[in-house]
């Protein structure tokens, strides 16, 4: 943007040299007629000196509102990820046996208490004198069901697969899998910005997919987890999520 405002106030500069010459130089019976037509222009470059400028801020204001919007359900796509792996070991690629996981299965409610105990293979090598060893003991408590505890009454994750704003119809992509060597569960959530700002200046959209900023969504995408390390938080900054 800021090369078309150069431009721009460039050719603003230009034509009010023009008017000046043409006010020292041309015949007087011409100079209303031309003086009309450059201030017109005048006028029109600076009309689009101020709709880029304000057309970038409106665009950054909606930018910022839609990823609010998606970060919400990415971070509802990733605790329920996260439920999942505590329960099964591993993390979920398909939405509708998240979903599925989510309506059925139930956290293990544990207690951990230390314990001591005669340590039976110590007491026979010191000739029957009783030997004592440390343990911690887990008892179950009870269970209670994952839905309940991540979403209480709400149903919303049964729409967590769909990308609340921007292109309608769009879904989230989700991935899951495990590093190679570490054998480490990993999972990934993610949408193009371009299917979230589908609506916007196409230029707009291309800069901020090759964005690079500490207090930005870097890259083409807004995603939770990775599939490349193990990393289970969201690519946005904390001025969009302060509480992240």
């Amino acid at each position: 943007m800021l090369n078309v405002i150069l431009v721009v106030v460039g050719l603003i500069l230009l034509t009010i040299g023009i008017v000046w010459l043409i006010d020292k130089f041309v015949p007087k019976k011409l100079k209303p007629v031309l003086n009309l037509v450059l201030w017109a222009l005048i006028i029109f470059l600076g009309y689009l000196t101020f709709d880029s400028v304000y057309g970038e801020i409106k665009f950054n204001k909606l930018k910022a509102d839609r990823y609010q919007k998606v970060i919400t359900k990415l971070k509802d796509i990733r605790d329920a990820e996260l439920a999942h792996r505590s329960v099964t070991g591993t993390f979920s690629g398909d939405f509708d046996k998240l979903i599925t996981f989510i309506d059925t299965a139930k956290f293990t409610i544990t207690q951990r208490k230390d314990s001591t105990v005669i340590d039976e293979e110590l007491t026979k090598r010191f000739g029957g004198v009783e030997m004592t060893k440390d343990i911690v003991v887990i008892d179950t408590l009870g269970f209670v069901p994952v839905k309940d505890s991540l979403f209480g009454a709400d149903t919303r994750y049964k729409t967590m697969m769909n990308v609340p704003v921007g292109e309608p119809g769009a879904k989230f992509e989700l991935k899951a899998g495990k590093l190679p060597e570490t054998n480490i569960a990993v999972f990934e959530a993610s949408v193009d910005k371009a299917v979230i700002l589908f609506d916007q200046d196409k230029n707009l959209v291309a800069k901020e997919k090759e964005v690079v900023s500490v207090d930005g969504v870097n890259g083409p995408k807004l995603q939770v987890g990775s599939m490349t390390e193990a990393y289970t938080k969201g690519n946005w900054p904390k001025n969009l999520n302060s509480q992240d």
